[in-house]
């Protein structure tokens, strides 16, 4: 298949790693690949990050049906795997796993976007809704919100007329009971104070410009009174939030912090673009928003992957396939009247034995429900295996929430999850390379 003249790269070169997926597990991947200098090219839509809310989980609900909570998410990692063997952080240590989120974390500090973790601590942190949840790494932008919270210290929660996803009034409301010194403001945003309707990547683009730092804190003082932090919708920014929130800390003269959101989200799209223009100049192909379509196998084992439709089809080679396209919103994971399948490379899947399992009668039940889990089973390399235990393709590998024998968002370990998983398979991949390499010059 002929390339388009316009790409840059020799049609006929292997690349050492293909990952399919731009969620936070392709692009963990991708980060780990070319960190050890492996070829690497990546597919996937252009969109996946954005629902991530910036918040990087490592777990603090298990078990599920009991929404047992932990502070220390060793001791839920360690109760998980004594009861779960299956779970993919049954199949990484966890000196494999800090060492997952320090690289990751790592080159997000480097890239602008900070983060701050406690190694045995979760974090506890507001959200939209006014509940608080436990989170093992968060923004710096979101620090002093962990601060405030602990201290229950006198607070204004600041909201935007017309910002429909997110209420300072709720919040307050919510958490009065335990936290009786934290009240609403609302504003107008300035600028945009003829809206029926903001939306937070606009408010977010809006407050790079320093005068409508300057418009906002005027709008705010009269509202502050004795309150010793403000809270803000995530919207600090897209490119330079760390000098946004000091220039709006100094105008205050009060700590400022920000609260997640519903995705689509502001910490999203920083991710995103971090993602987006870093990790090219670190070596990756990035074929944005262009999706995978099939995959054979050359005679020698190579996969073979056919991407971007009719229009402009490429074909790229890879001597390894590394799977995060995510579960049934990424299209990693599809569904029919028979049941679950995977389509690129119809992999067996774990999944409840018919459509009537799928579900418990109850939508709400505690434990979550069966199909949840269901997904691609691998060996403690994080290869594919069948219903035996047999490897598919020994160069295939799989990570994210595509995996089995995991429920990601009702044990709040999606980041983990997917962070640790990836860097298990690439360096996977790295040992299978040395050992080559061993052999070849031996």
């Amino acid at each position: 298949m002929a390339l388009p003249k316009s790409h840059n790269y020799d049609p006929a070169h292997v690349f050492d790693v293909m990952v399919i997926g731009s969620g936070i597990a392709g692009m963990a991947a991708s980060l780990f690949a070319v960190d050890r200098k492996l070829s690497t090219v990546q597919a996937g839509s252009a969109g996946g990050t954005l629902f991530t809310s910036g918040l990087l989980d490592l777990i603090s609900v298990y078990p599920i049906e009991e929404k047992k909570m932990w502070a220390d998410p060793w001791e839920a990692i360690a109760a998980l795997r004594n009861d779960e063997s299956l779970h993919p952080y049954a199949r990484i240590s966890n000196d494999e796993i800090q060492s997952a989120f320090d690289e990751i974390i790592s080159f997000l500090n480097s890239r602008g976007m900070k983060f701050r973790c406690e190694r045995n601590r979760n974090l506890k942190i507001i959200t939209s809704m006014g509940t608080v949840k436990y989170s093992y790494c968060v923004p710096e932008s979101m620090w002093h919100g962990v601060e405030a919270l602990e201290k229950r210290a006198p607070c204004c929660i600041v909201d935007f007329r017309g910002l429909k996803e997110f209420s300072a009034r709720q919040i307050a409301a919510t958490l009065h009971e335990t936290w009786p010194d934290i009240r609403p403001f609302r504003v107008p945003f300035p600028g945009m104070e003829q809206r029926n309707e903001v939306h937070a990547a606009h408010l977010a683009r809006a407050l790079e410009l320093s005068e409508t730092r300057i418009a906002l804190a005027s709008e705010i003082k009269p509202a502050i009174g004795d309150a010793r932090y403000v809270g803000f919708p995530a919207v600090l920014g897209i490119r330079r939030t760390p000098v946004i929130q000091a220039h709006l800390e100094k105008i205050l003269g009060l700590p400022v912090f920000e609260i997640p959101m519903m995705p689509a989200s502001v910490p999203g799209f920083r991710l995103k673009e971090i993602f987006d223009t870093e990790l090219p100049l670190k070596g990756l192909l990035r074929l944005i928003d262009k999706r995978v379509d099939s995959v054979t196998r050359a005679e020698n084992g190579n996969f073979l992957l056919n991407i971007g439709g009719e229009e402009q089809p490429q074909l790229i080679k890879a001597r390894t396939v590394i799977l995060a396209s995510g579960r049934f919103m990424g299209k990693g994971l599809l569904s029919d009247r028979k049941g679950i399948y995977e389509p690129l490379f119809n992999l067996p899947l774990s999944q409840p034995s018919g459509r009537h399992a799928w579900h418990h009668e109850q939508f709400l039940n505690p434990a979550g429900h069966p199909i949840n889990s269901a997904g691609v089973e691998v060996d403690d390399s994080f290869r594919p295996v069948d219903g035996t235990g047999r490897v598919i393709h020994e160069n295939l590998y799989a990570a994210g929430s595509i995996l089995a024998h995991q429920d990601w968002m009702r044990m709040k370990s999606g980041s983990g999850v997917a962070i640790s998983t990836a860097y298990a398979a690439v360096n996977a991949i790295m040992r299978v390379i040395m050992d080559r390499s061993i052999r070849d010059t031996a």
